[in-house]
């Protein structure tokens, strides 16, 4: 036991390969860390995923009236002025003429709650880029999503007043945000982590910019992660998002506001920028993390698709001997 304690003592002190006279006194070699760059680099997190969203559109109508003419689309009018009207107060409001004809029906929010609403389905595909730190992130992303909006129903009056459907039904809503979160849970390699993505995002060309006021939109979500590497993770996030814009009304200062939240559920992967440089010699088998000279490197043998730990090989956890009951009878060792 004094034997291999001042062993250890006495070849411990070597700085460099260099500096070893004994081939036994490079295993004593003090290895040489990572960088302070690619320490920091390797905190980043990219990630891309895809899924389906849920869109409840609704809208209420306040200074506003409803005229349902038979065999047309229900159209709005200016409570004040009921001879002017508009049509999809969607995305593009357009001032025309109103009058009502035999049988037709009229209401207006003096009267009653009216108004809109529908749903919308959505498959967005979505890059972030966090930054970790213990149990913390904070990061950003981008976001583009294509969006089928249903027939708009009435919310009162369903008898009596018929829906409408938007001047084009398919449009794509882009998003661009900051994120936050914090792991608050882990079991083994599941993690659940708490965040929120909050930014702005852009209608498409569907919608007439000019009238549109748009603000910021929330996003929160709790993210269920699996390490499937030590750097790759797998994930699910379901999520809720809140955000409106509003729609100002031709030759008028009077405006309508669409709510335009929606419950999505997104699946997909993040990679981890690895700390070690991959072990340059092709024909080196080591599962672990290890040194040649005084560098140390990562393994070759480590696939990012599969757990490892980083202090011993679990390319083969079951050994040969006992896979398929070794029908070949092959030599396990």
């Amino acid at each position: 036991m004094l034997c291999l304690t001042g062993l250890n003592t006495a070849f411990a002190q070597y700085e460099n390969e260099t500096d070893a006279s004994l081939p036994l006194d490079k295993f004593y070699i003090k290895r040489q860390g990572t960088g302070s760059f690619r320490k920091l680099i390797s905190k980043f997190n990219f990630g891309l995923s895809t899924g389906v969203g849920n869109s409840m559109l609704k809208h209420n109508l306040n200074g506003f009236g409803i005229l349902q003419n038979p065999g047309s689309s229900a159209t709005i009018f200016n409570k004040d002025n009921t001879s002017q009207g508009y049509n999809n107060w969607f995305s593009d409001s357009r001032s025309i003429s109103t009058s009502p004809s035999p049988g037709s029906f009229q209401v207006n929010s003096d009267t009653a709650k009216i108004g809109f609403k529908s749903h919308a389905i959505s498959i967005p595909l979505k890059a972030t880029l966090h930054f970790e730190f213990k149990n913390y992130r904070i990061g950003g992303g981008y976001s583009t999503e294509y969006m089928h909006v249903g027939t708009f129903k009435p919310i009162s009056y369903s008898d009596k007043i018929g829906g409408f459907a938007p001047n084009q039904s398919s449009l794509w809503v882009k998003h661009y945000f900051g994120m936050i979160g914090v792991r608050v849970y882990r079991y083994y390699e599941y993690s659940l982590v708490i965040d929120a993505n909050i930014g702005g995002y852009k209608l498409s060309n569907n919608f007439n910019k000019g009238l549109i006021q748009r603000g910021l939109y929330y996003n929160f979500g709790a993210t269920v992660e699996r390490d499937l590497s030590e750097y790759f993770r797998a994930f699910v996030r379901p999520s809720y998002e809140i955000k409106s814009y509003t729609l100002s009304m031709p030759e008028t200062s009077q405006s309508v506001t669409h709510k335009f939240n929606a419950f999505y559920v997104n699946i997909g992967v993040t990679y981890r920028i690895p700390e070690l440089r991959r072990c340059p010699i092709k024909e080196c088998h080591a599962q672990l993390n290890h040194a040649h000279g005084n560098r140390e490197y990562r393994s070759r043998r480590h696939p990012i698709y599969k757990k490892q730990n980083p202090n011993y090989g679990e390319n083969y956890p079951v050994i040969l001997k006992y896979k398929g009951g070794n029908k070949r009878k092959l030599n396990p060792y």
